[in-house]
């Protein structure tokens, strides 16, 4: 497909999506949204891809200043100034349909966050599957500063990742905190210097694509529908999947390798 707000490229088993609004420091607006949302489906439906990396685009750079870098620096303000109360609420569903299916995208998505990541930014990095920041990423829900409130998930999912009165914290003080905070809240799952972050999140897909891709998938679907029951519902749903994977070409496979002493080949079946 054509974009006009975002760009793929694929390399190797990764694909890469980035979000590219340049002139608005790629802040979220209705159409990049939806196209966000096709352009992950698009890389999960292609099977050389084993993993998906979001981040941001290349921002203008001013000669003689500091570099400037944005992941997504928050919602386009000048659309959110414009809504009522039921455009709102669609804008809403939208963000939350996209979002939900990313963090439902049976392929590991990781956000690349660098430098800005903002509101609705912060939000869509908190449905990725997990996050790399680099040195220079500043993050937060900063709605209540503007009046708003997060529209996205962020008021559901950071509190899952992070707890309720640390998030509760965030949101309604507006707090931005630096890559090594968001480390030490789990937030993130590792920092880097800014020009290796999306070669660290290649390498990992590196490492995903030696894995069995079912056996990917059914580790992202236990846990994310796990973790929406109780324990003993969990367990029940890790049993049953842990049962069917074992109708698979894939898990022969890997277990006749160990014992072959070989690298298995995984196929997808």
């Amino acid at each position: 497909m054509t974009y006009a707000n975002i760009k793929i490229e694929i390399d190797g088993p990764a694909g890469v999506l980035f979000v590219a609004r340049p002139d608005k420091f790629n802040a979220l607006n209705d159409a990049t949204v939806s196209e966000i949302g096709q352009g992950v489906k698009e890389l999960a439906e292609n099977k050389a891809v084993r993993g998906i990396i979001i981040t941001g685009g290349p921002l203008p750079q001013t000669p003689g200043k500091p570099p400037k870098h944005s992941f997504i620096s928050g919602a386009d303000i000048g659309e959110l100034a414009k809504q009522s109360v039921i455009t709102g609420v669609e804008k809403s569903k939208l963000g939350q349909r996209v979002l939900n299916g990313i963090e439902k995208c049976p392929k590991p998505v990781i956000a690349a966050i660098n430098g800005f990541c903002f509101g609705g930014g912060f939000e869509l990095a908190l449905a990725c599957h997990w996050r790399y920041a680099s040195d220079n990423a500043t993050m937060g829900l900063t709605e209540a500063t503007l009046g708003i409130i997060p529209g996205y998930g962020g008021t559901q999912r950071l509190a899952r990742l992070i707890g309720r009165g640390k998030a509760l914290e965030m949101m309604c003080t507006g707090a931005r905190i630096d890559a090594n905070t968001a480390l030490a809240s789990g937030i993130v799952n590792r920092v880097t210097k800014v020009e290796e972050l999306v070669a660290t999140a290649k390498a990992s897909i590196g490492e995903i694509a030696k894995c069995g891709p079912i056996a990917v998938q059914f580790c992202i679907q236990a846990l994310n529908r796990g973790l929406e029951t109780s324990l003993g519902q969990g367990l029940s749903l890790e049993a049953d999947l842990f049962g069917l994977i074992s109708s698979t070409k894939d898990m022969r496979e890997g277990l006749n390798a160990f014992l072959e002493k070989r690298a298995p080949k995984f196929v997808g079946e």
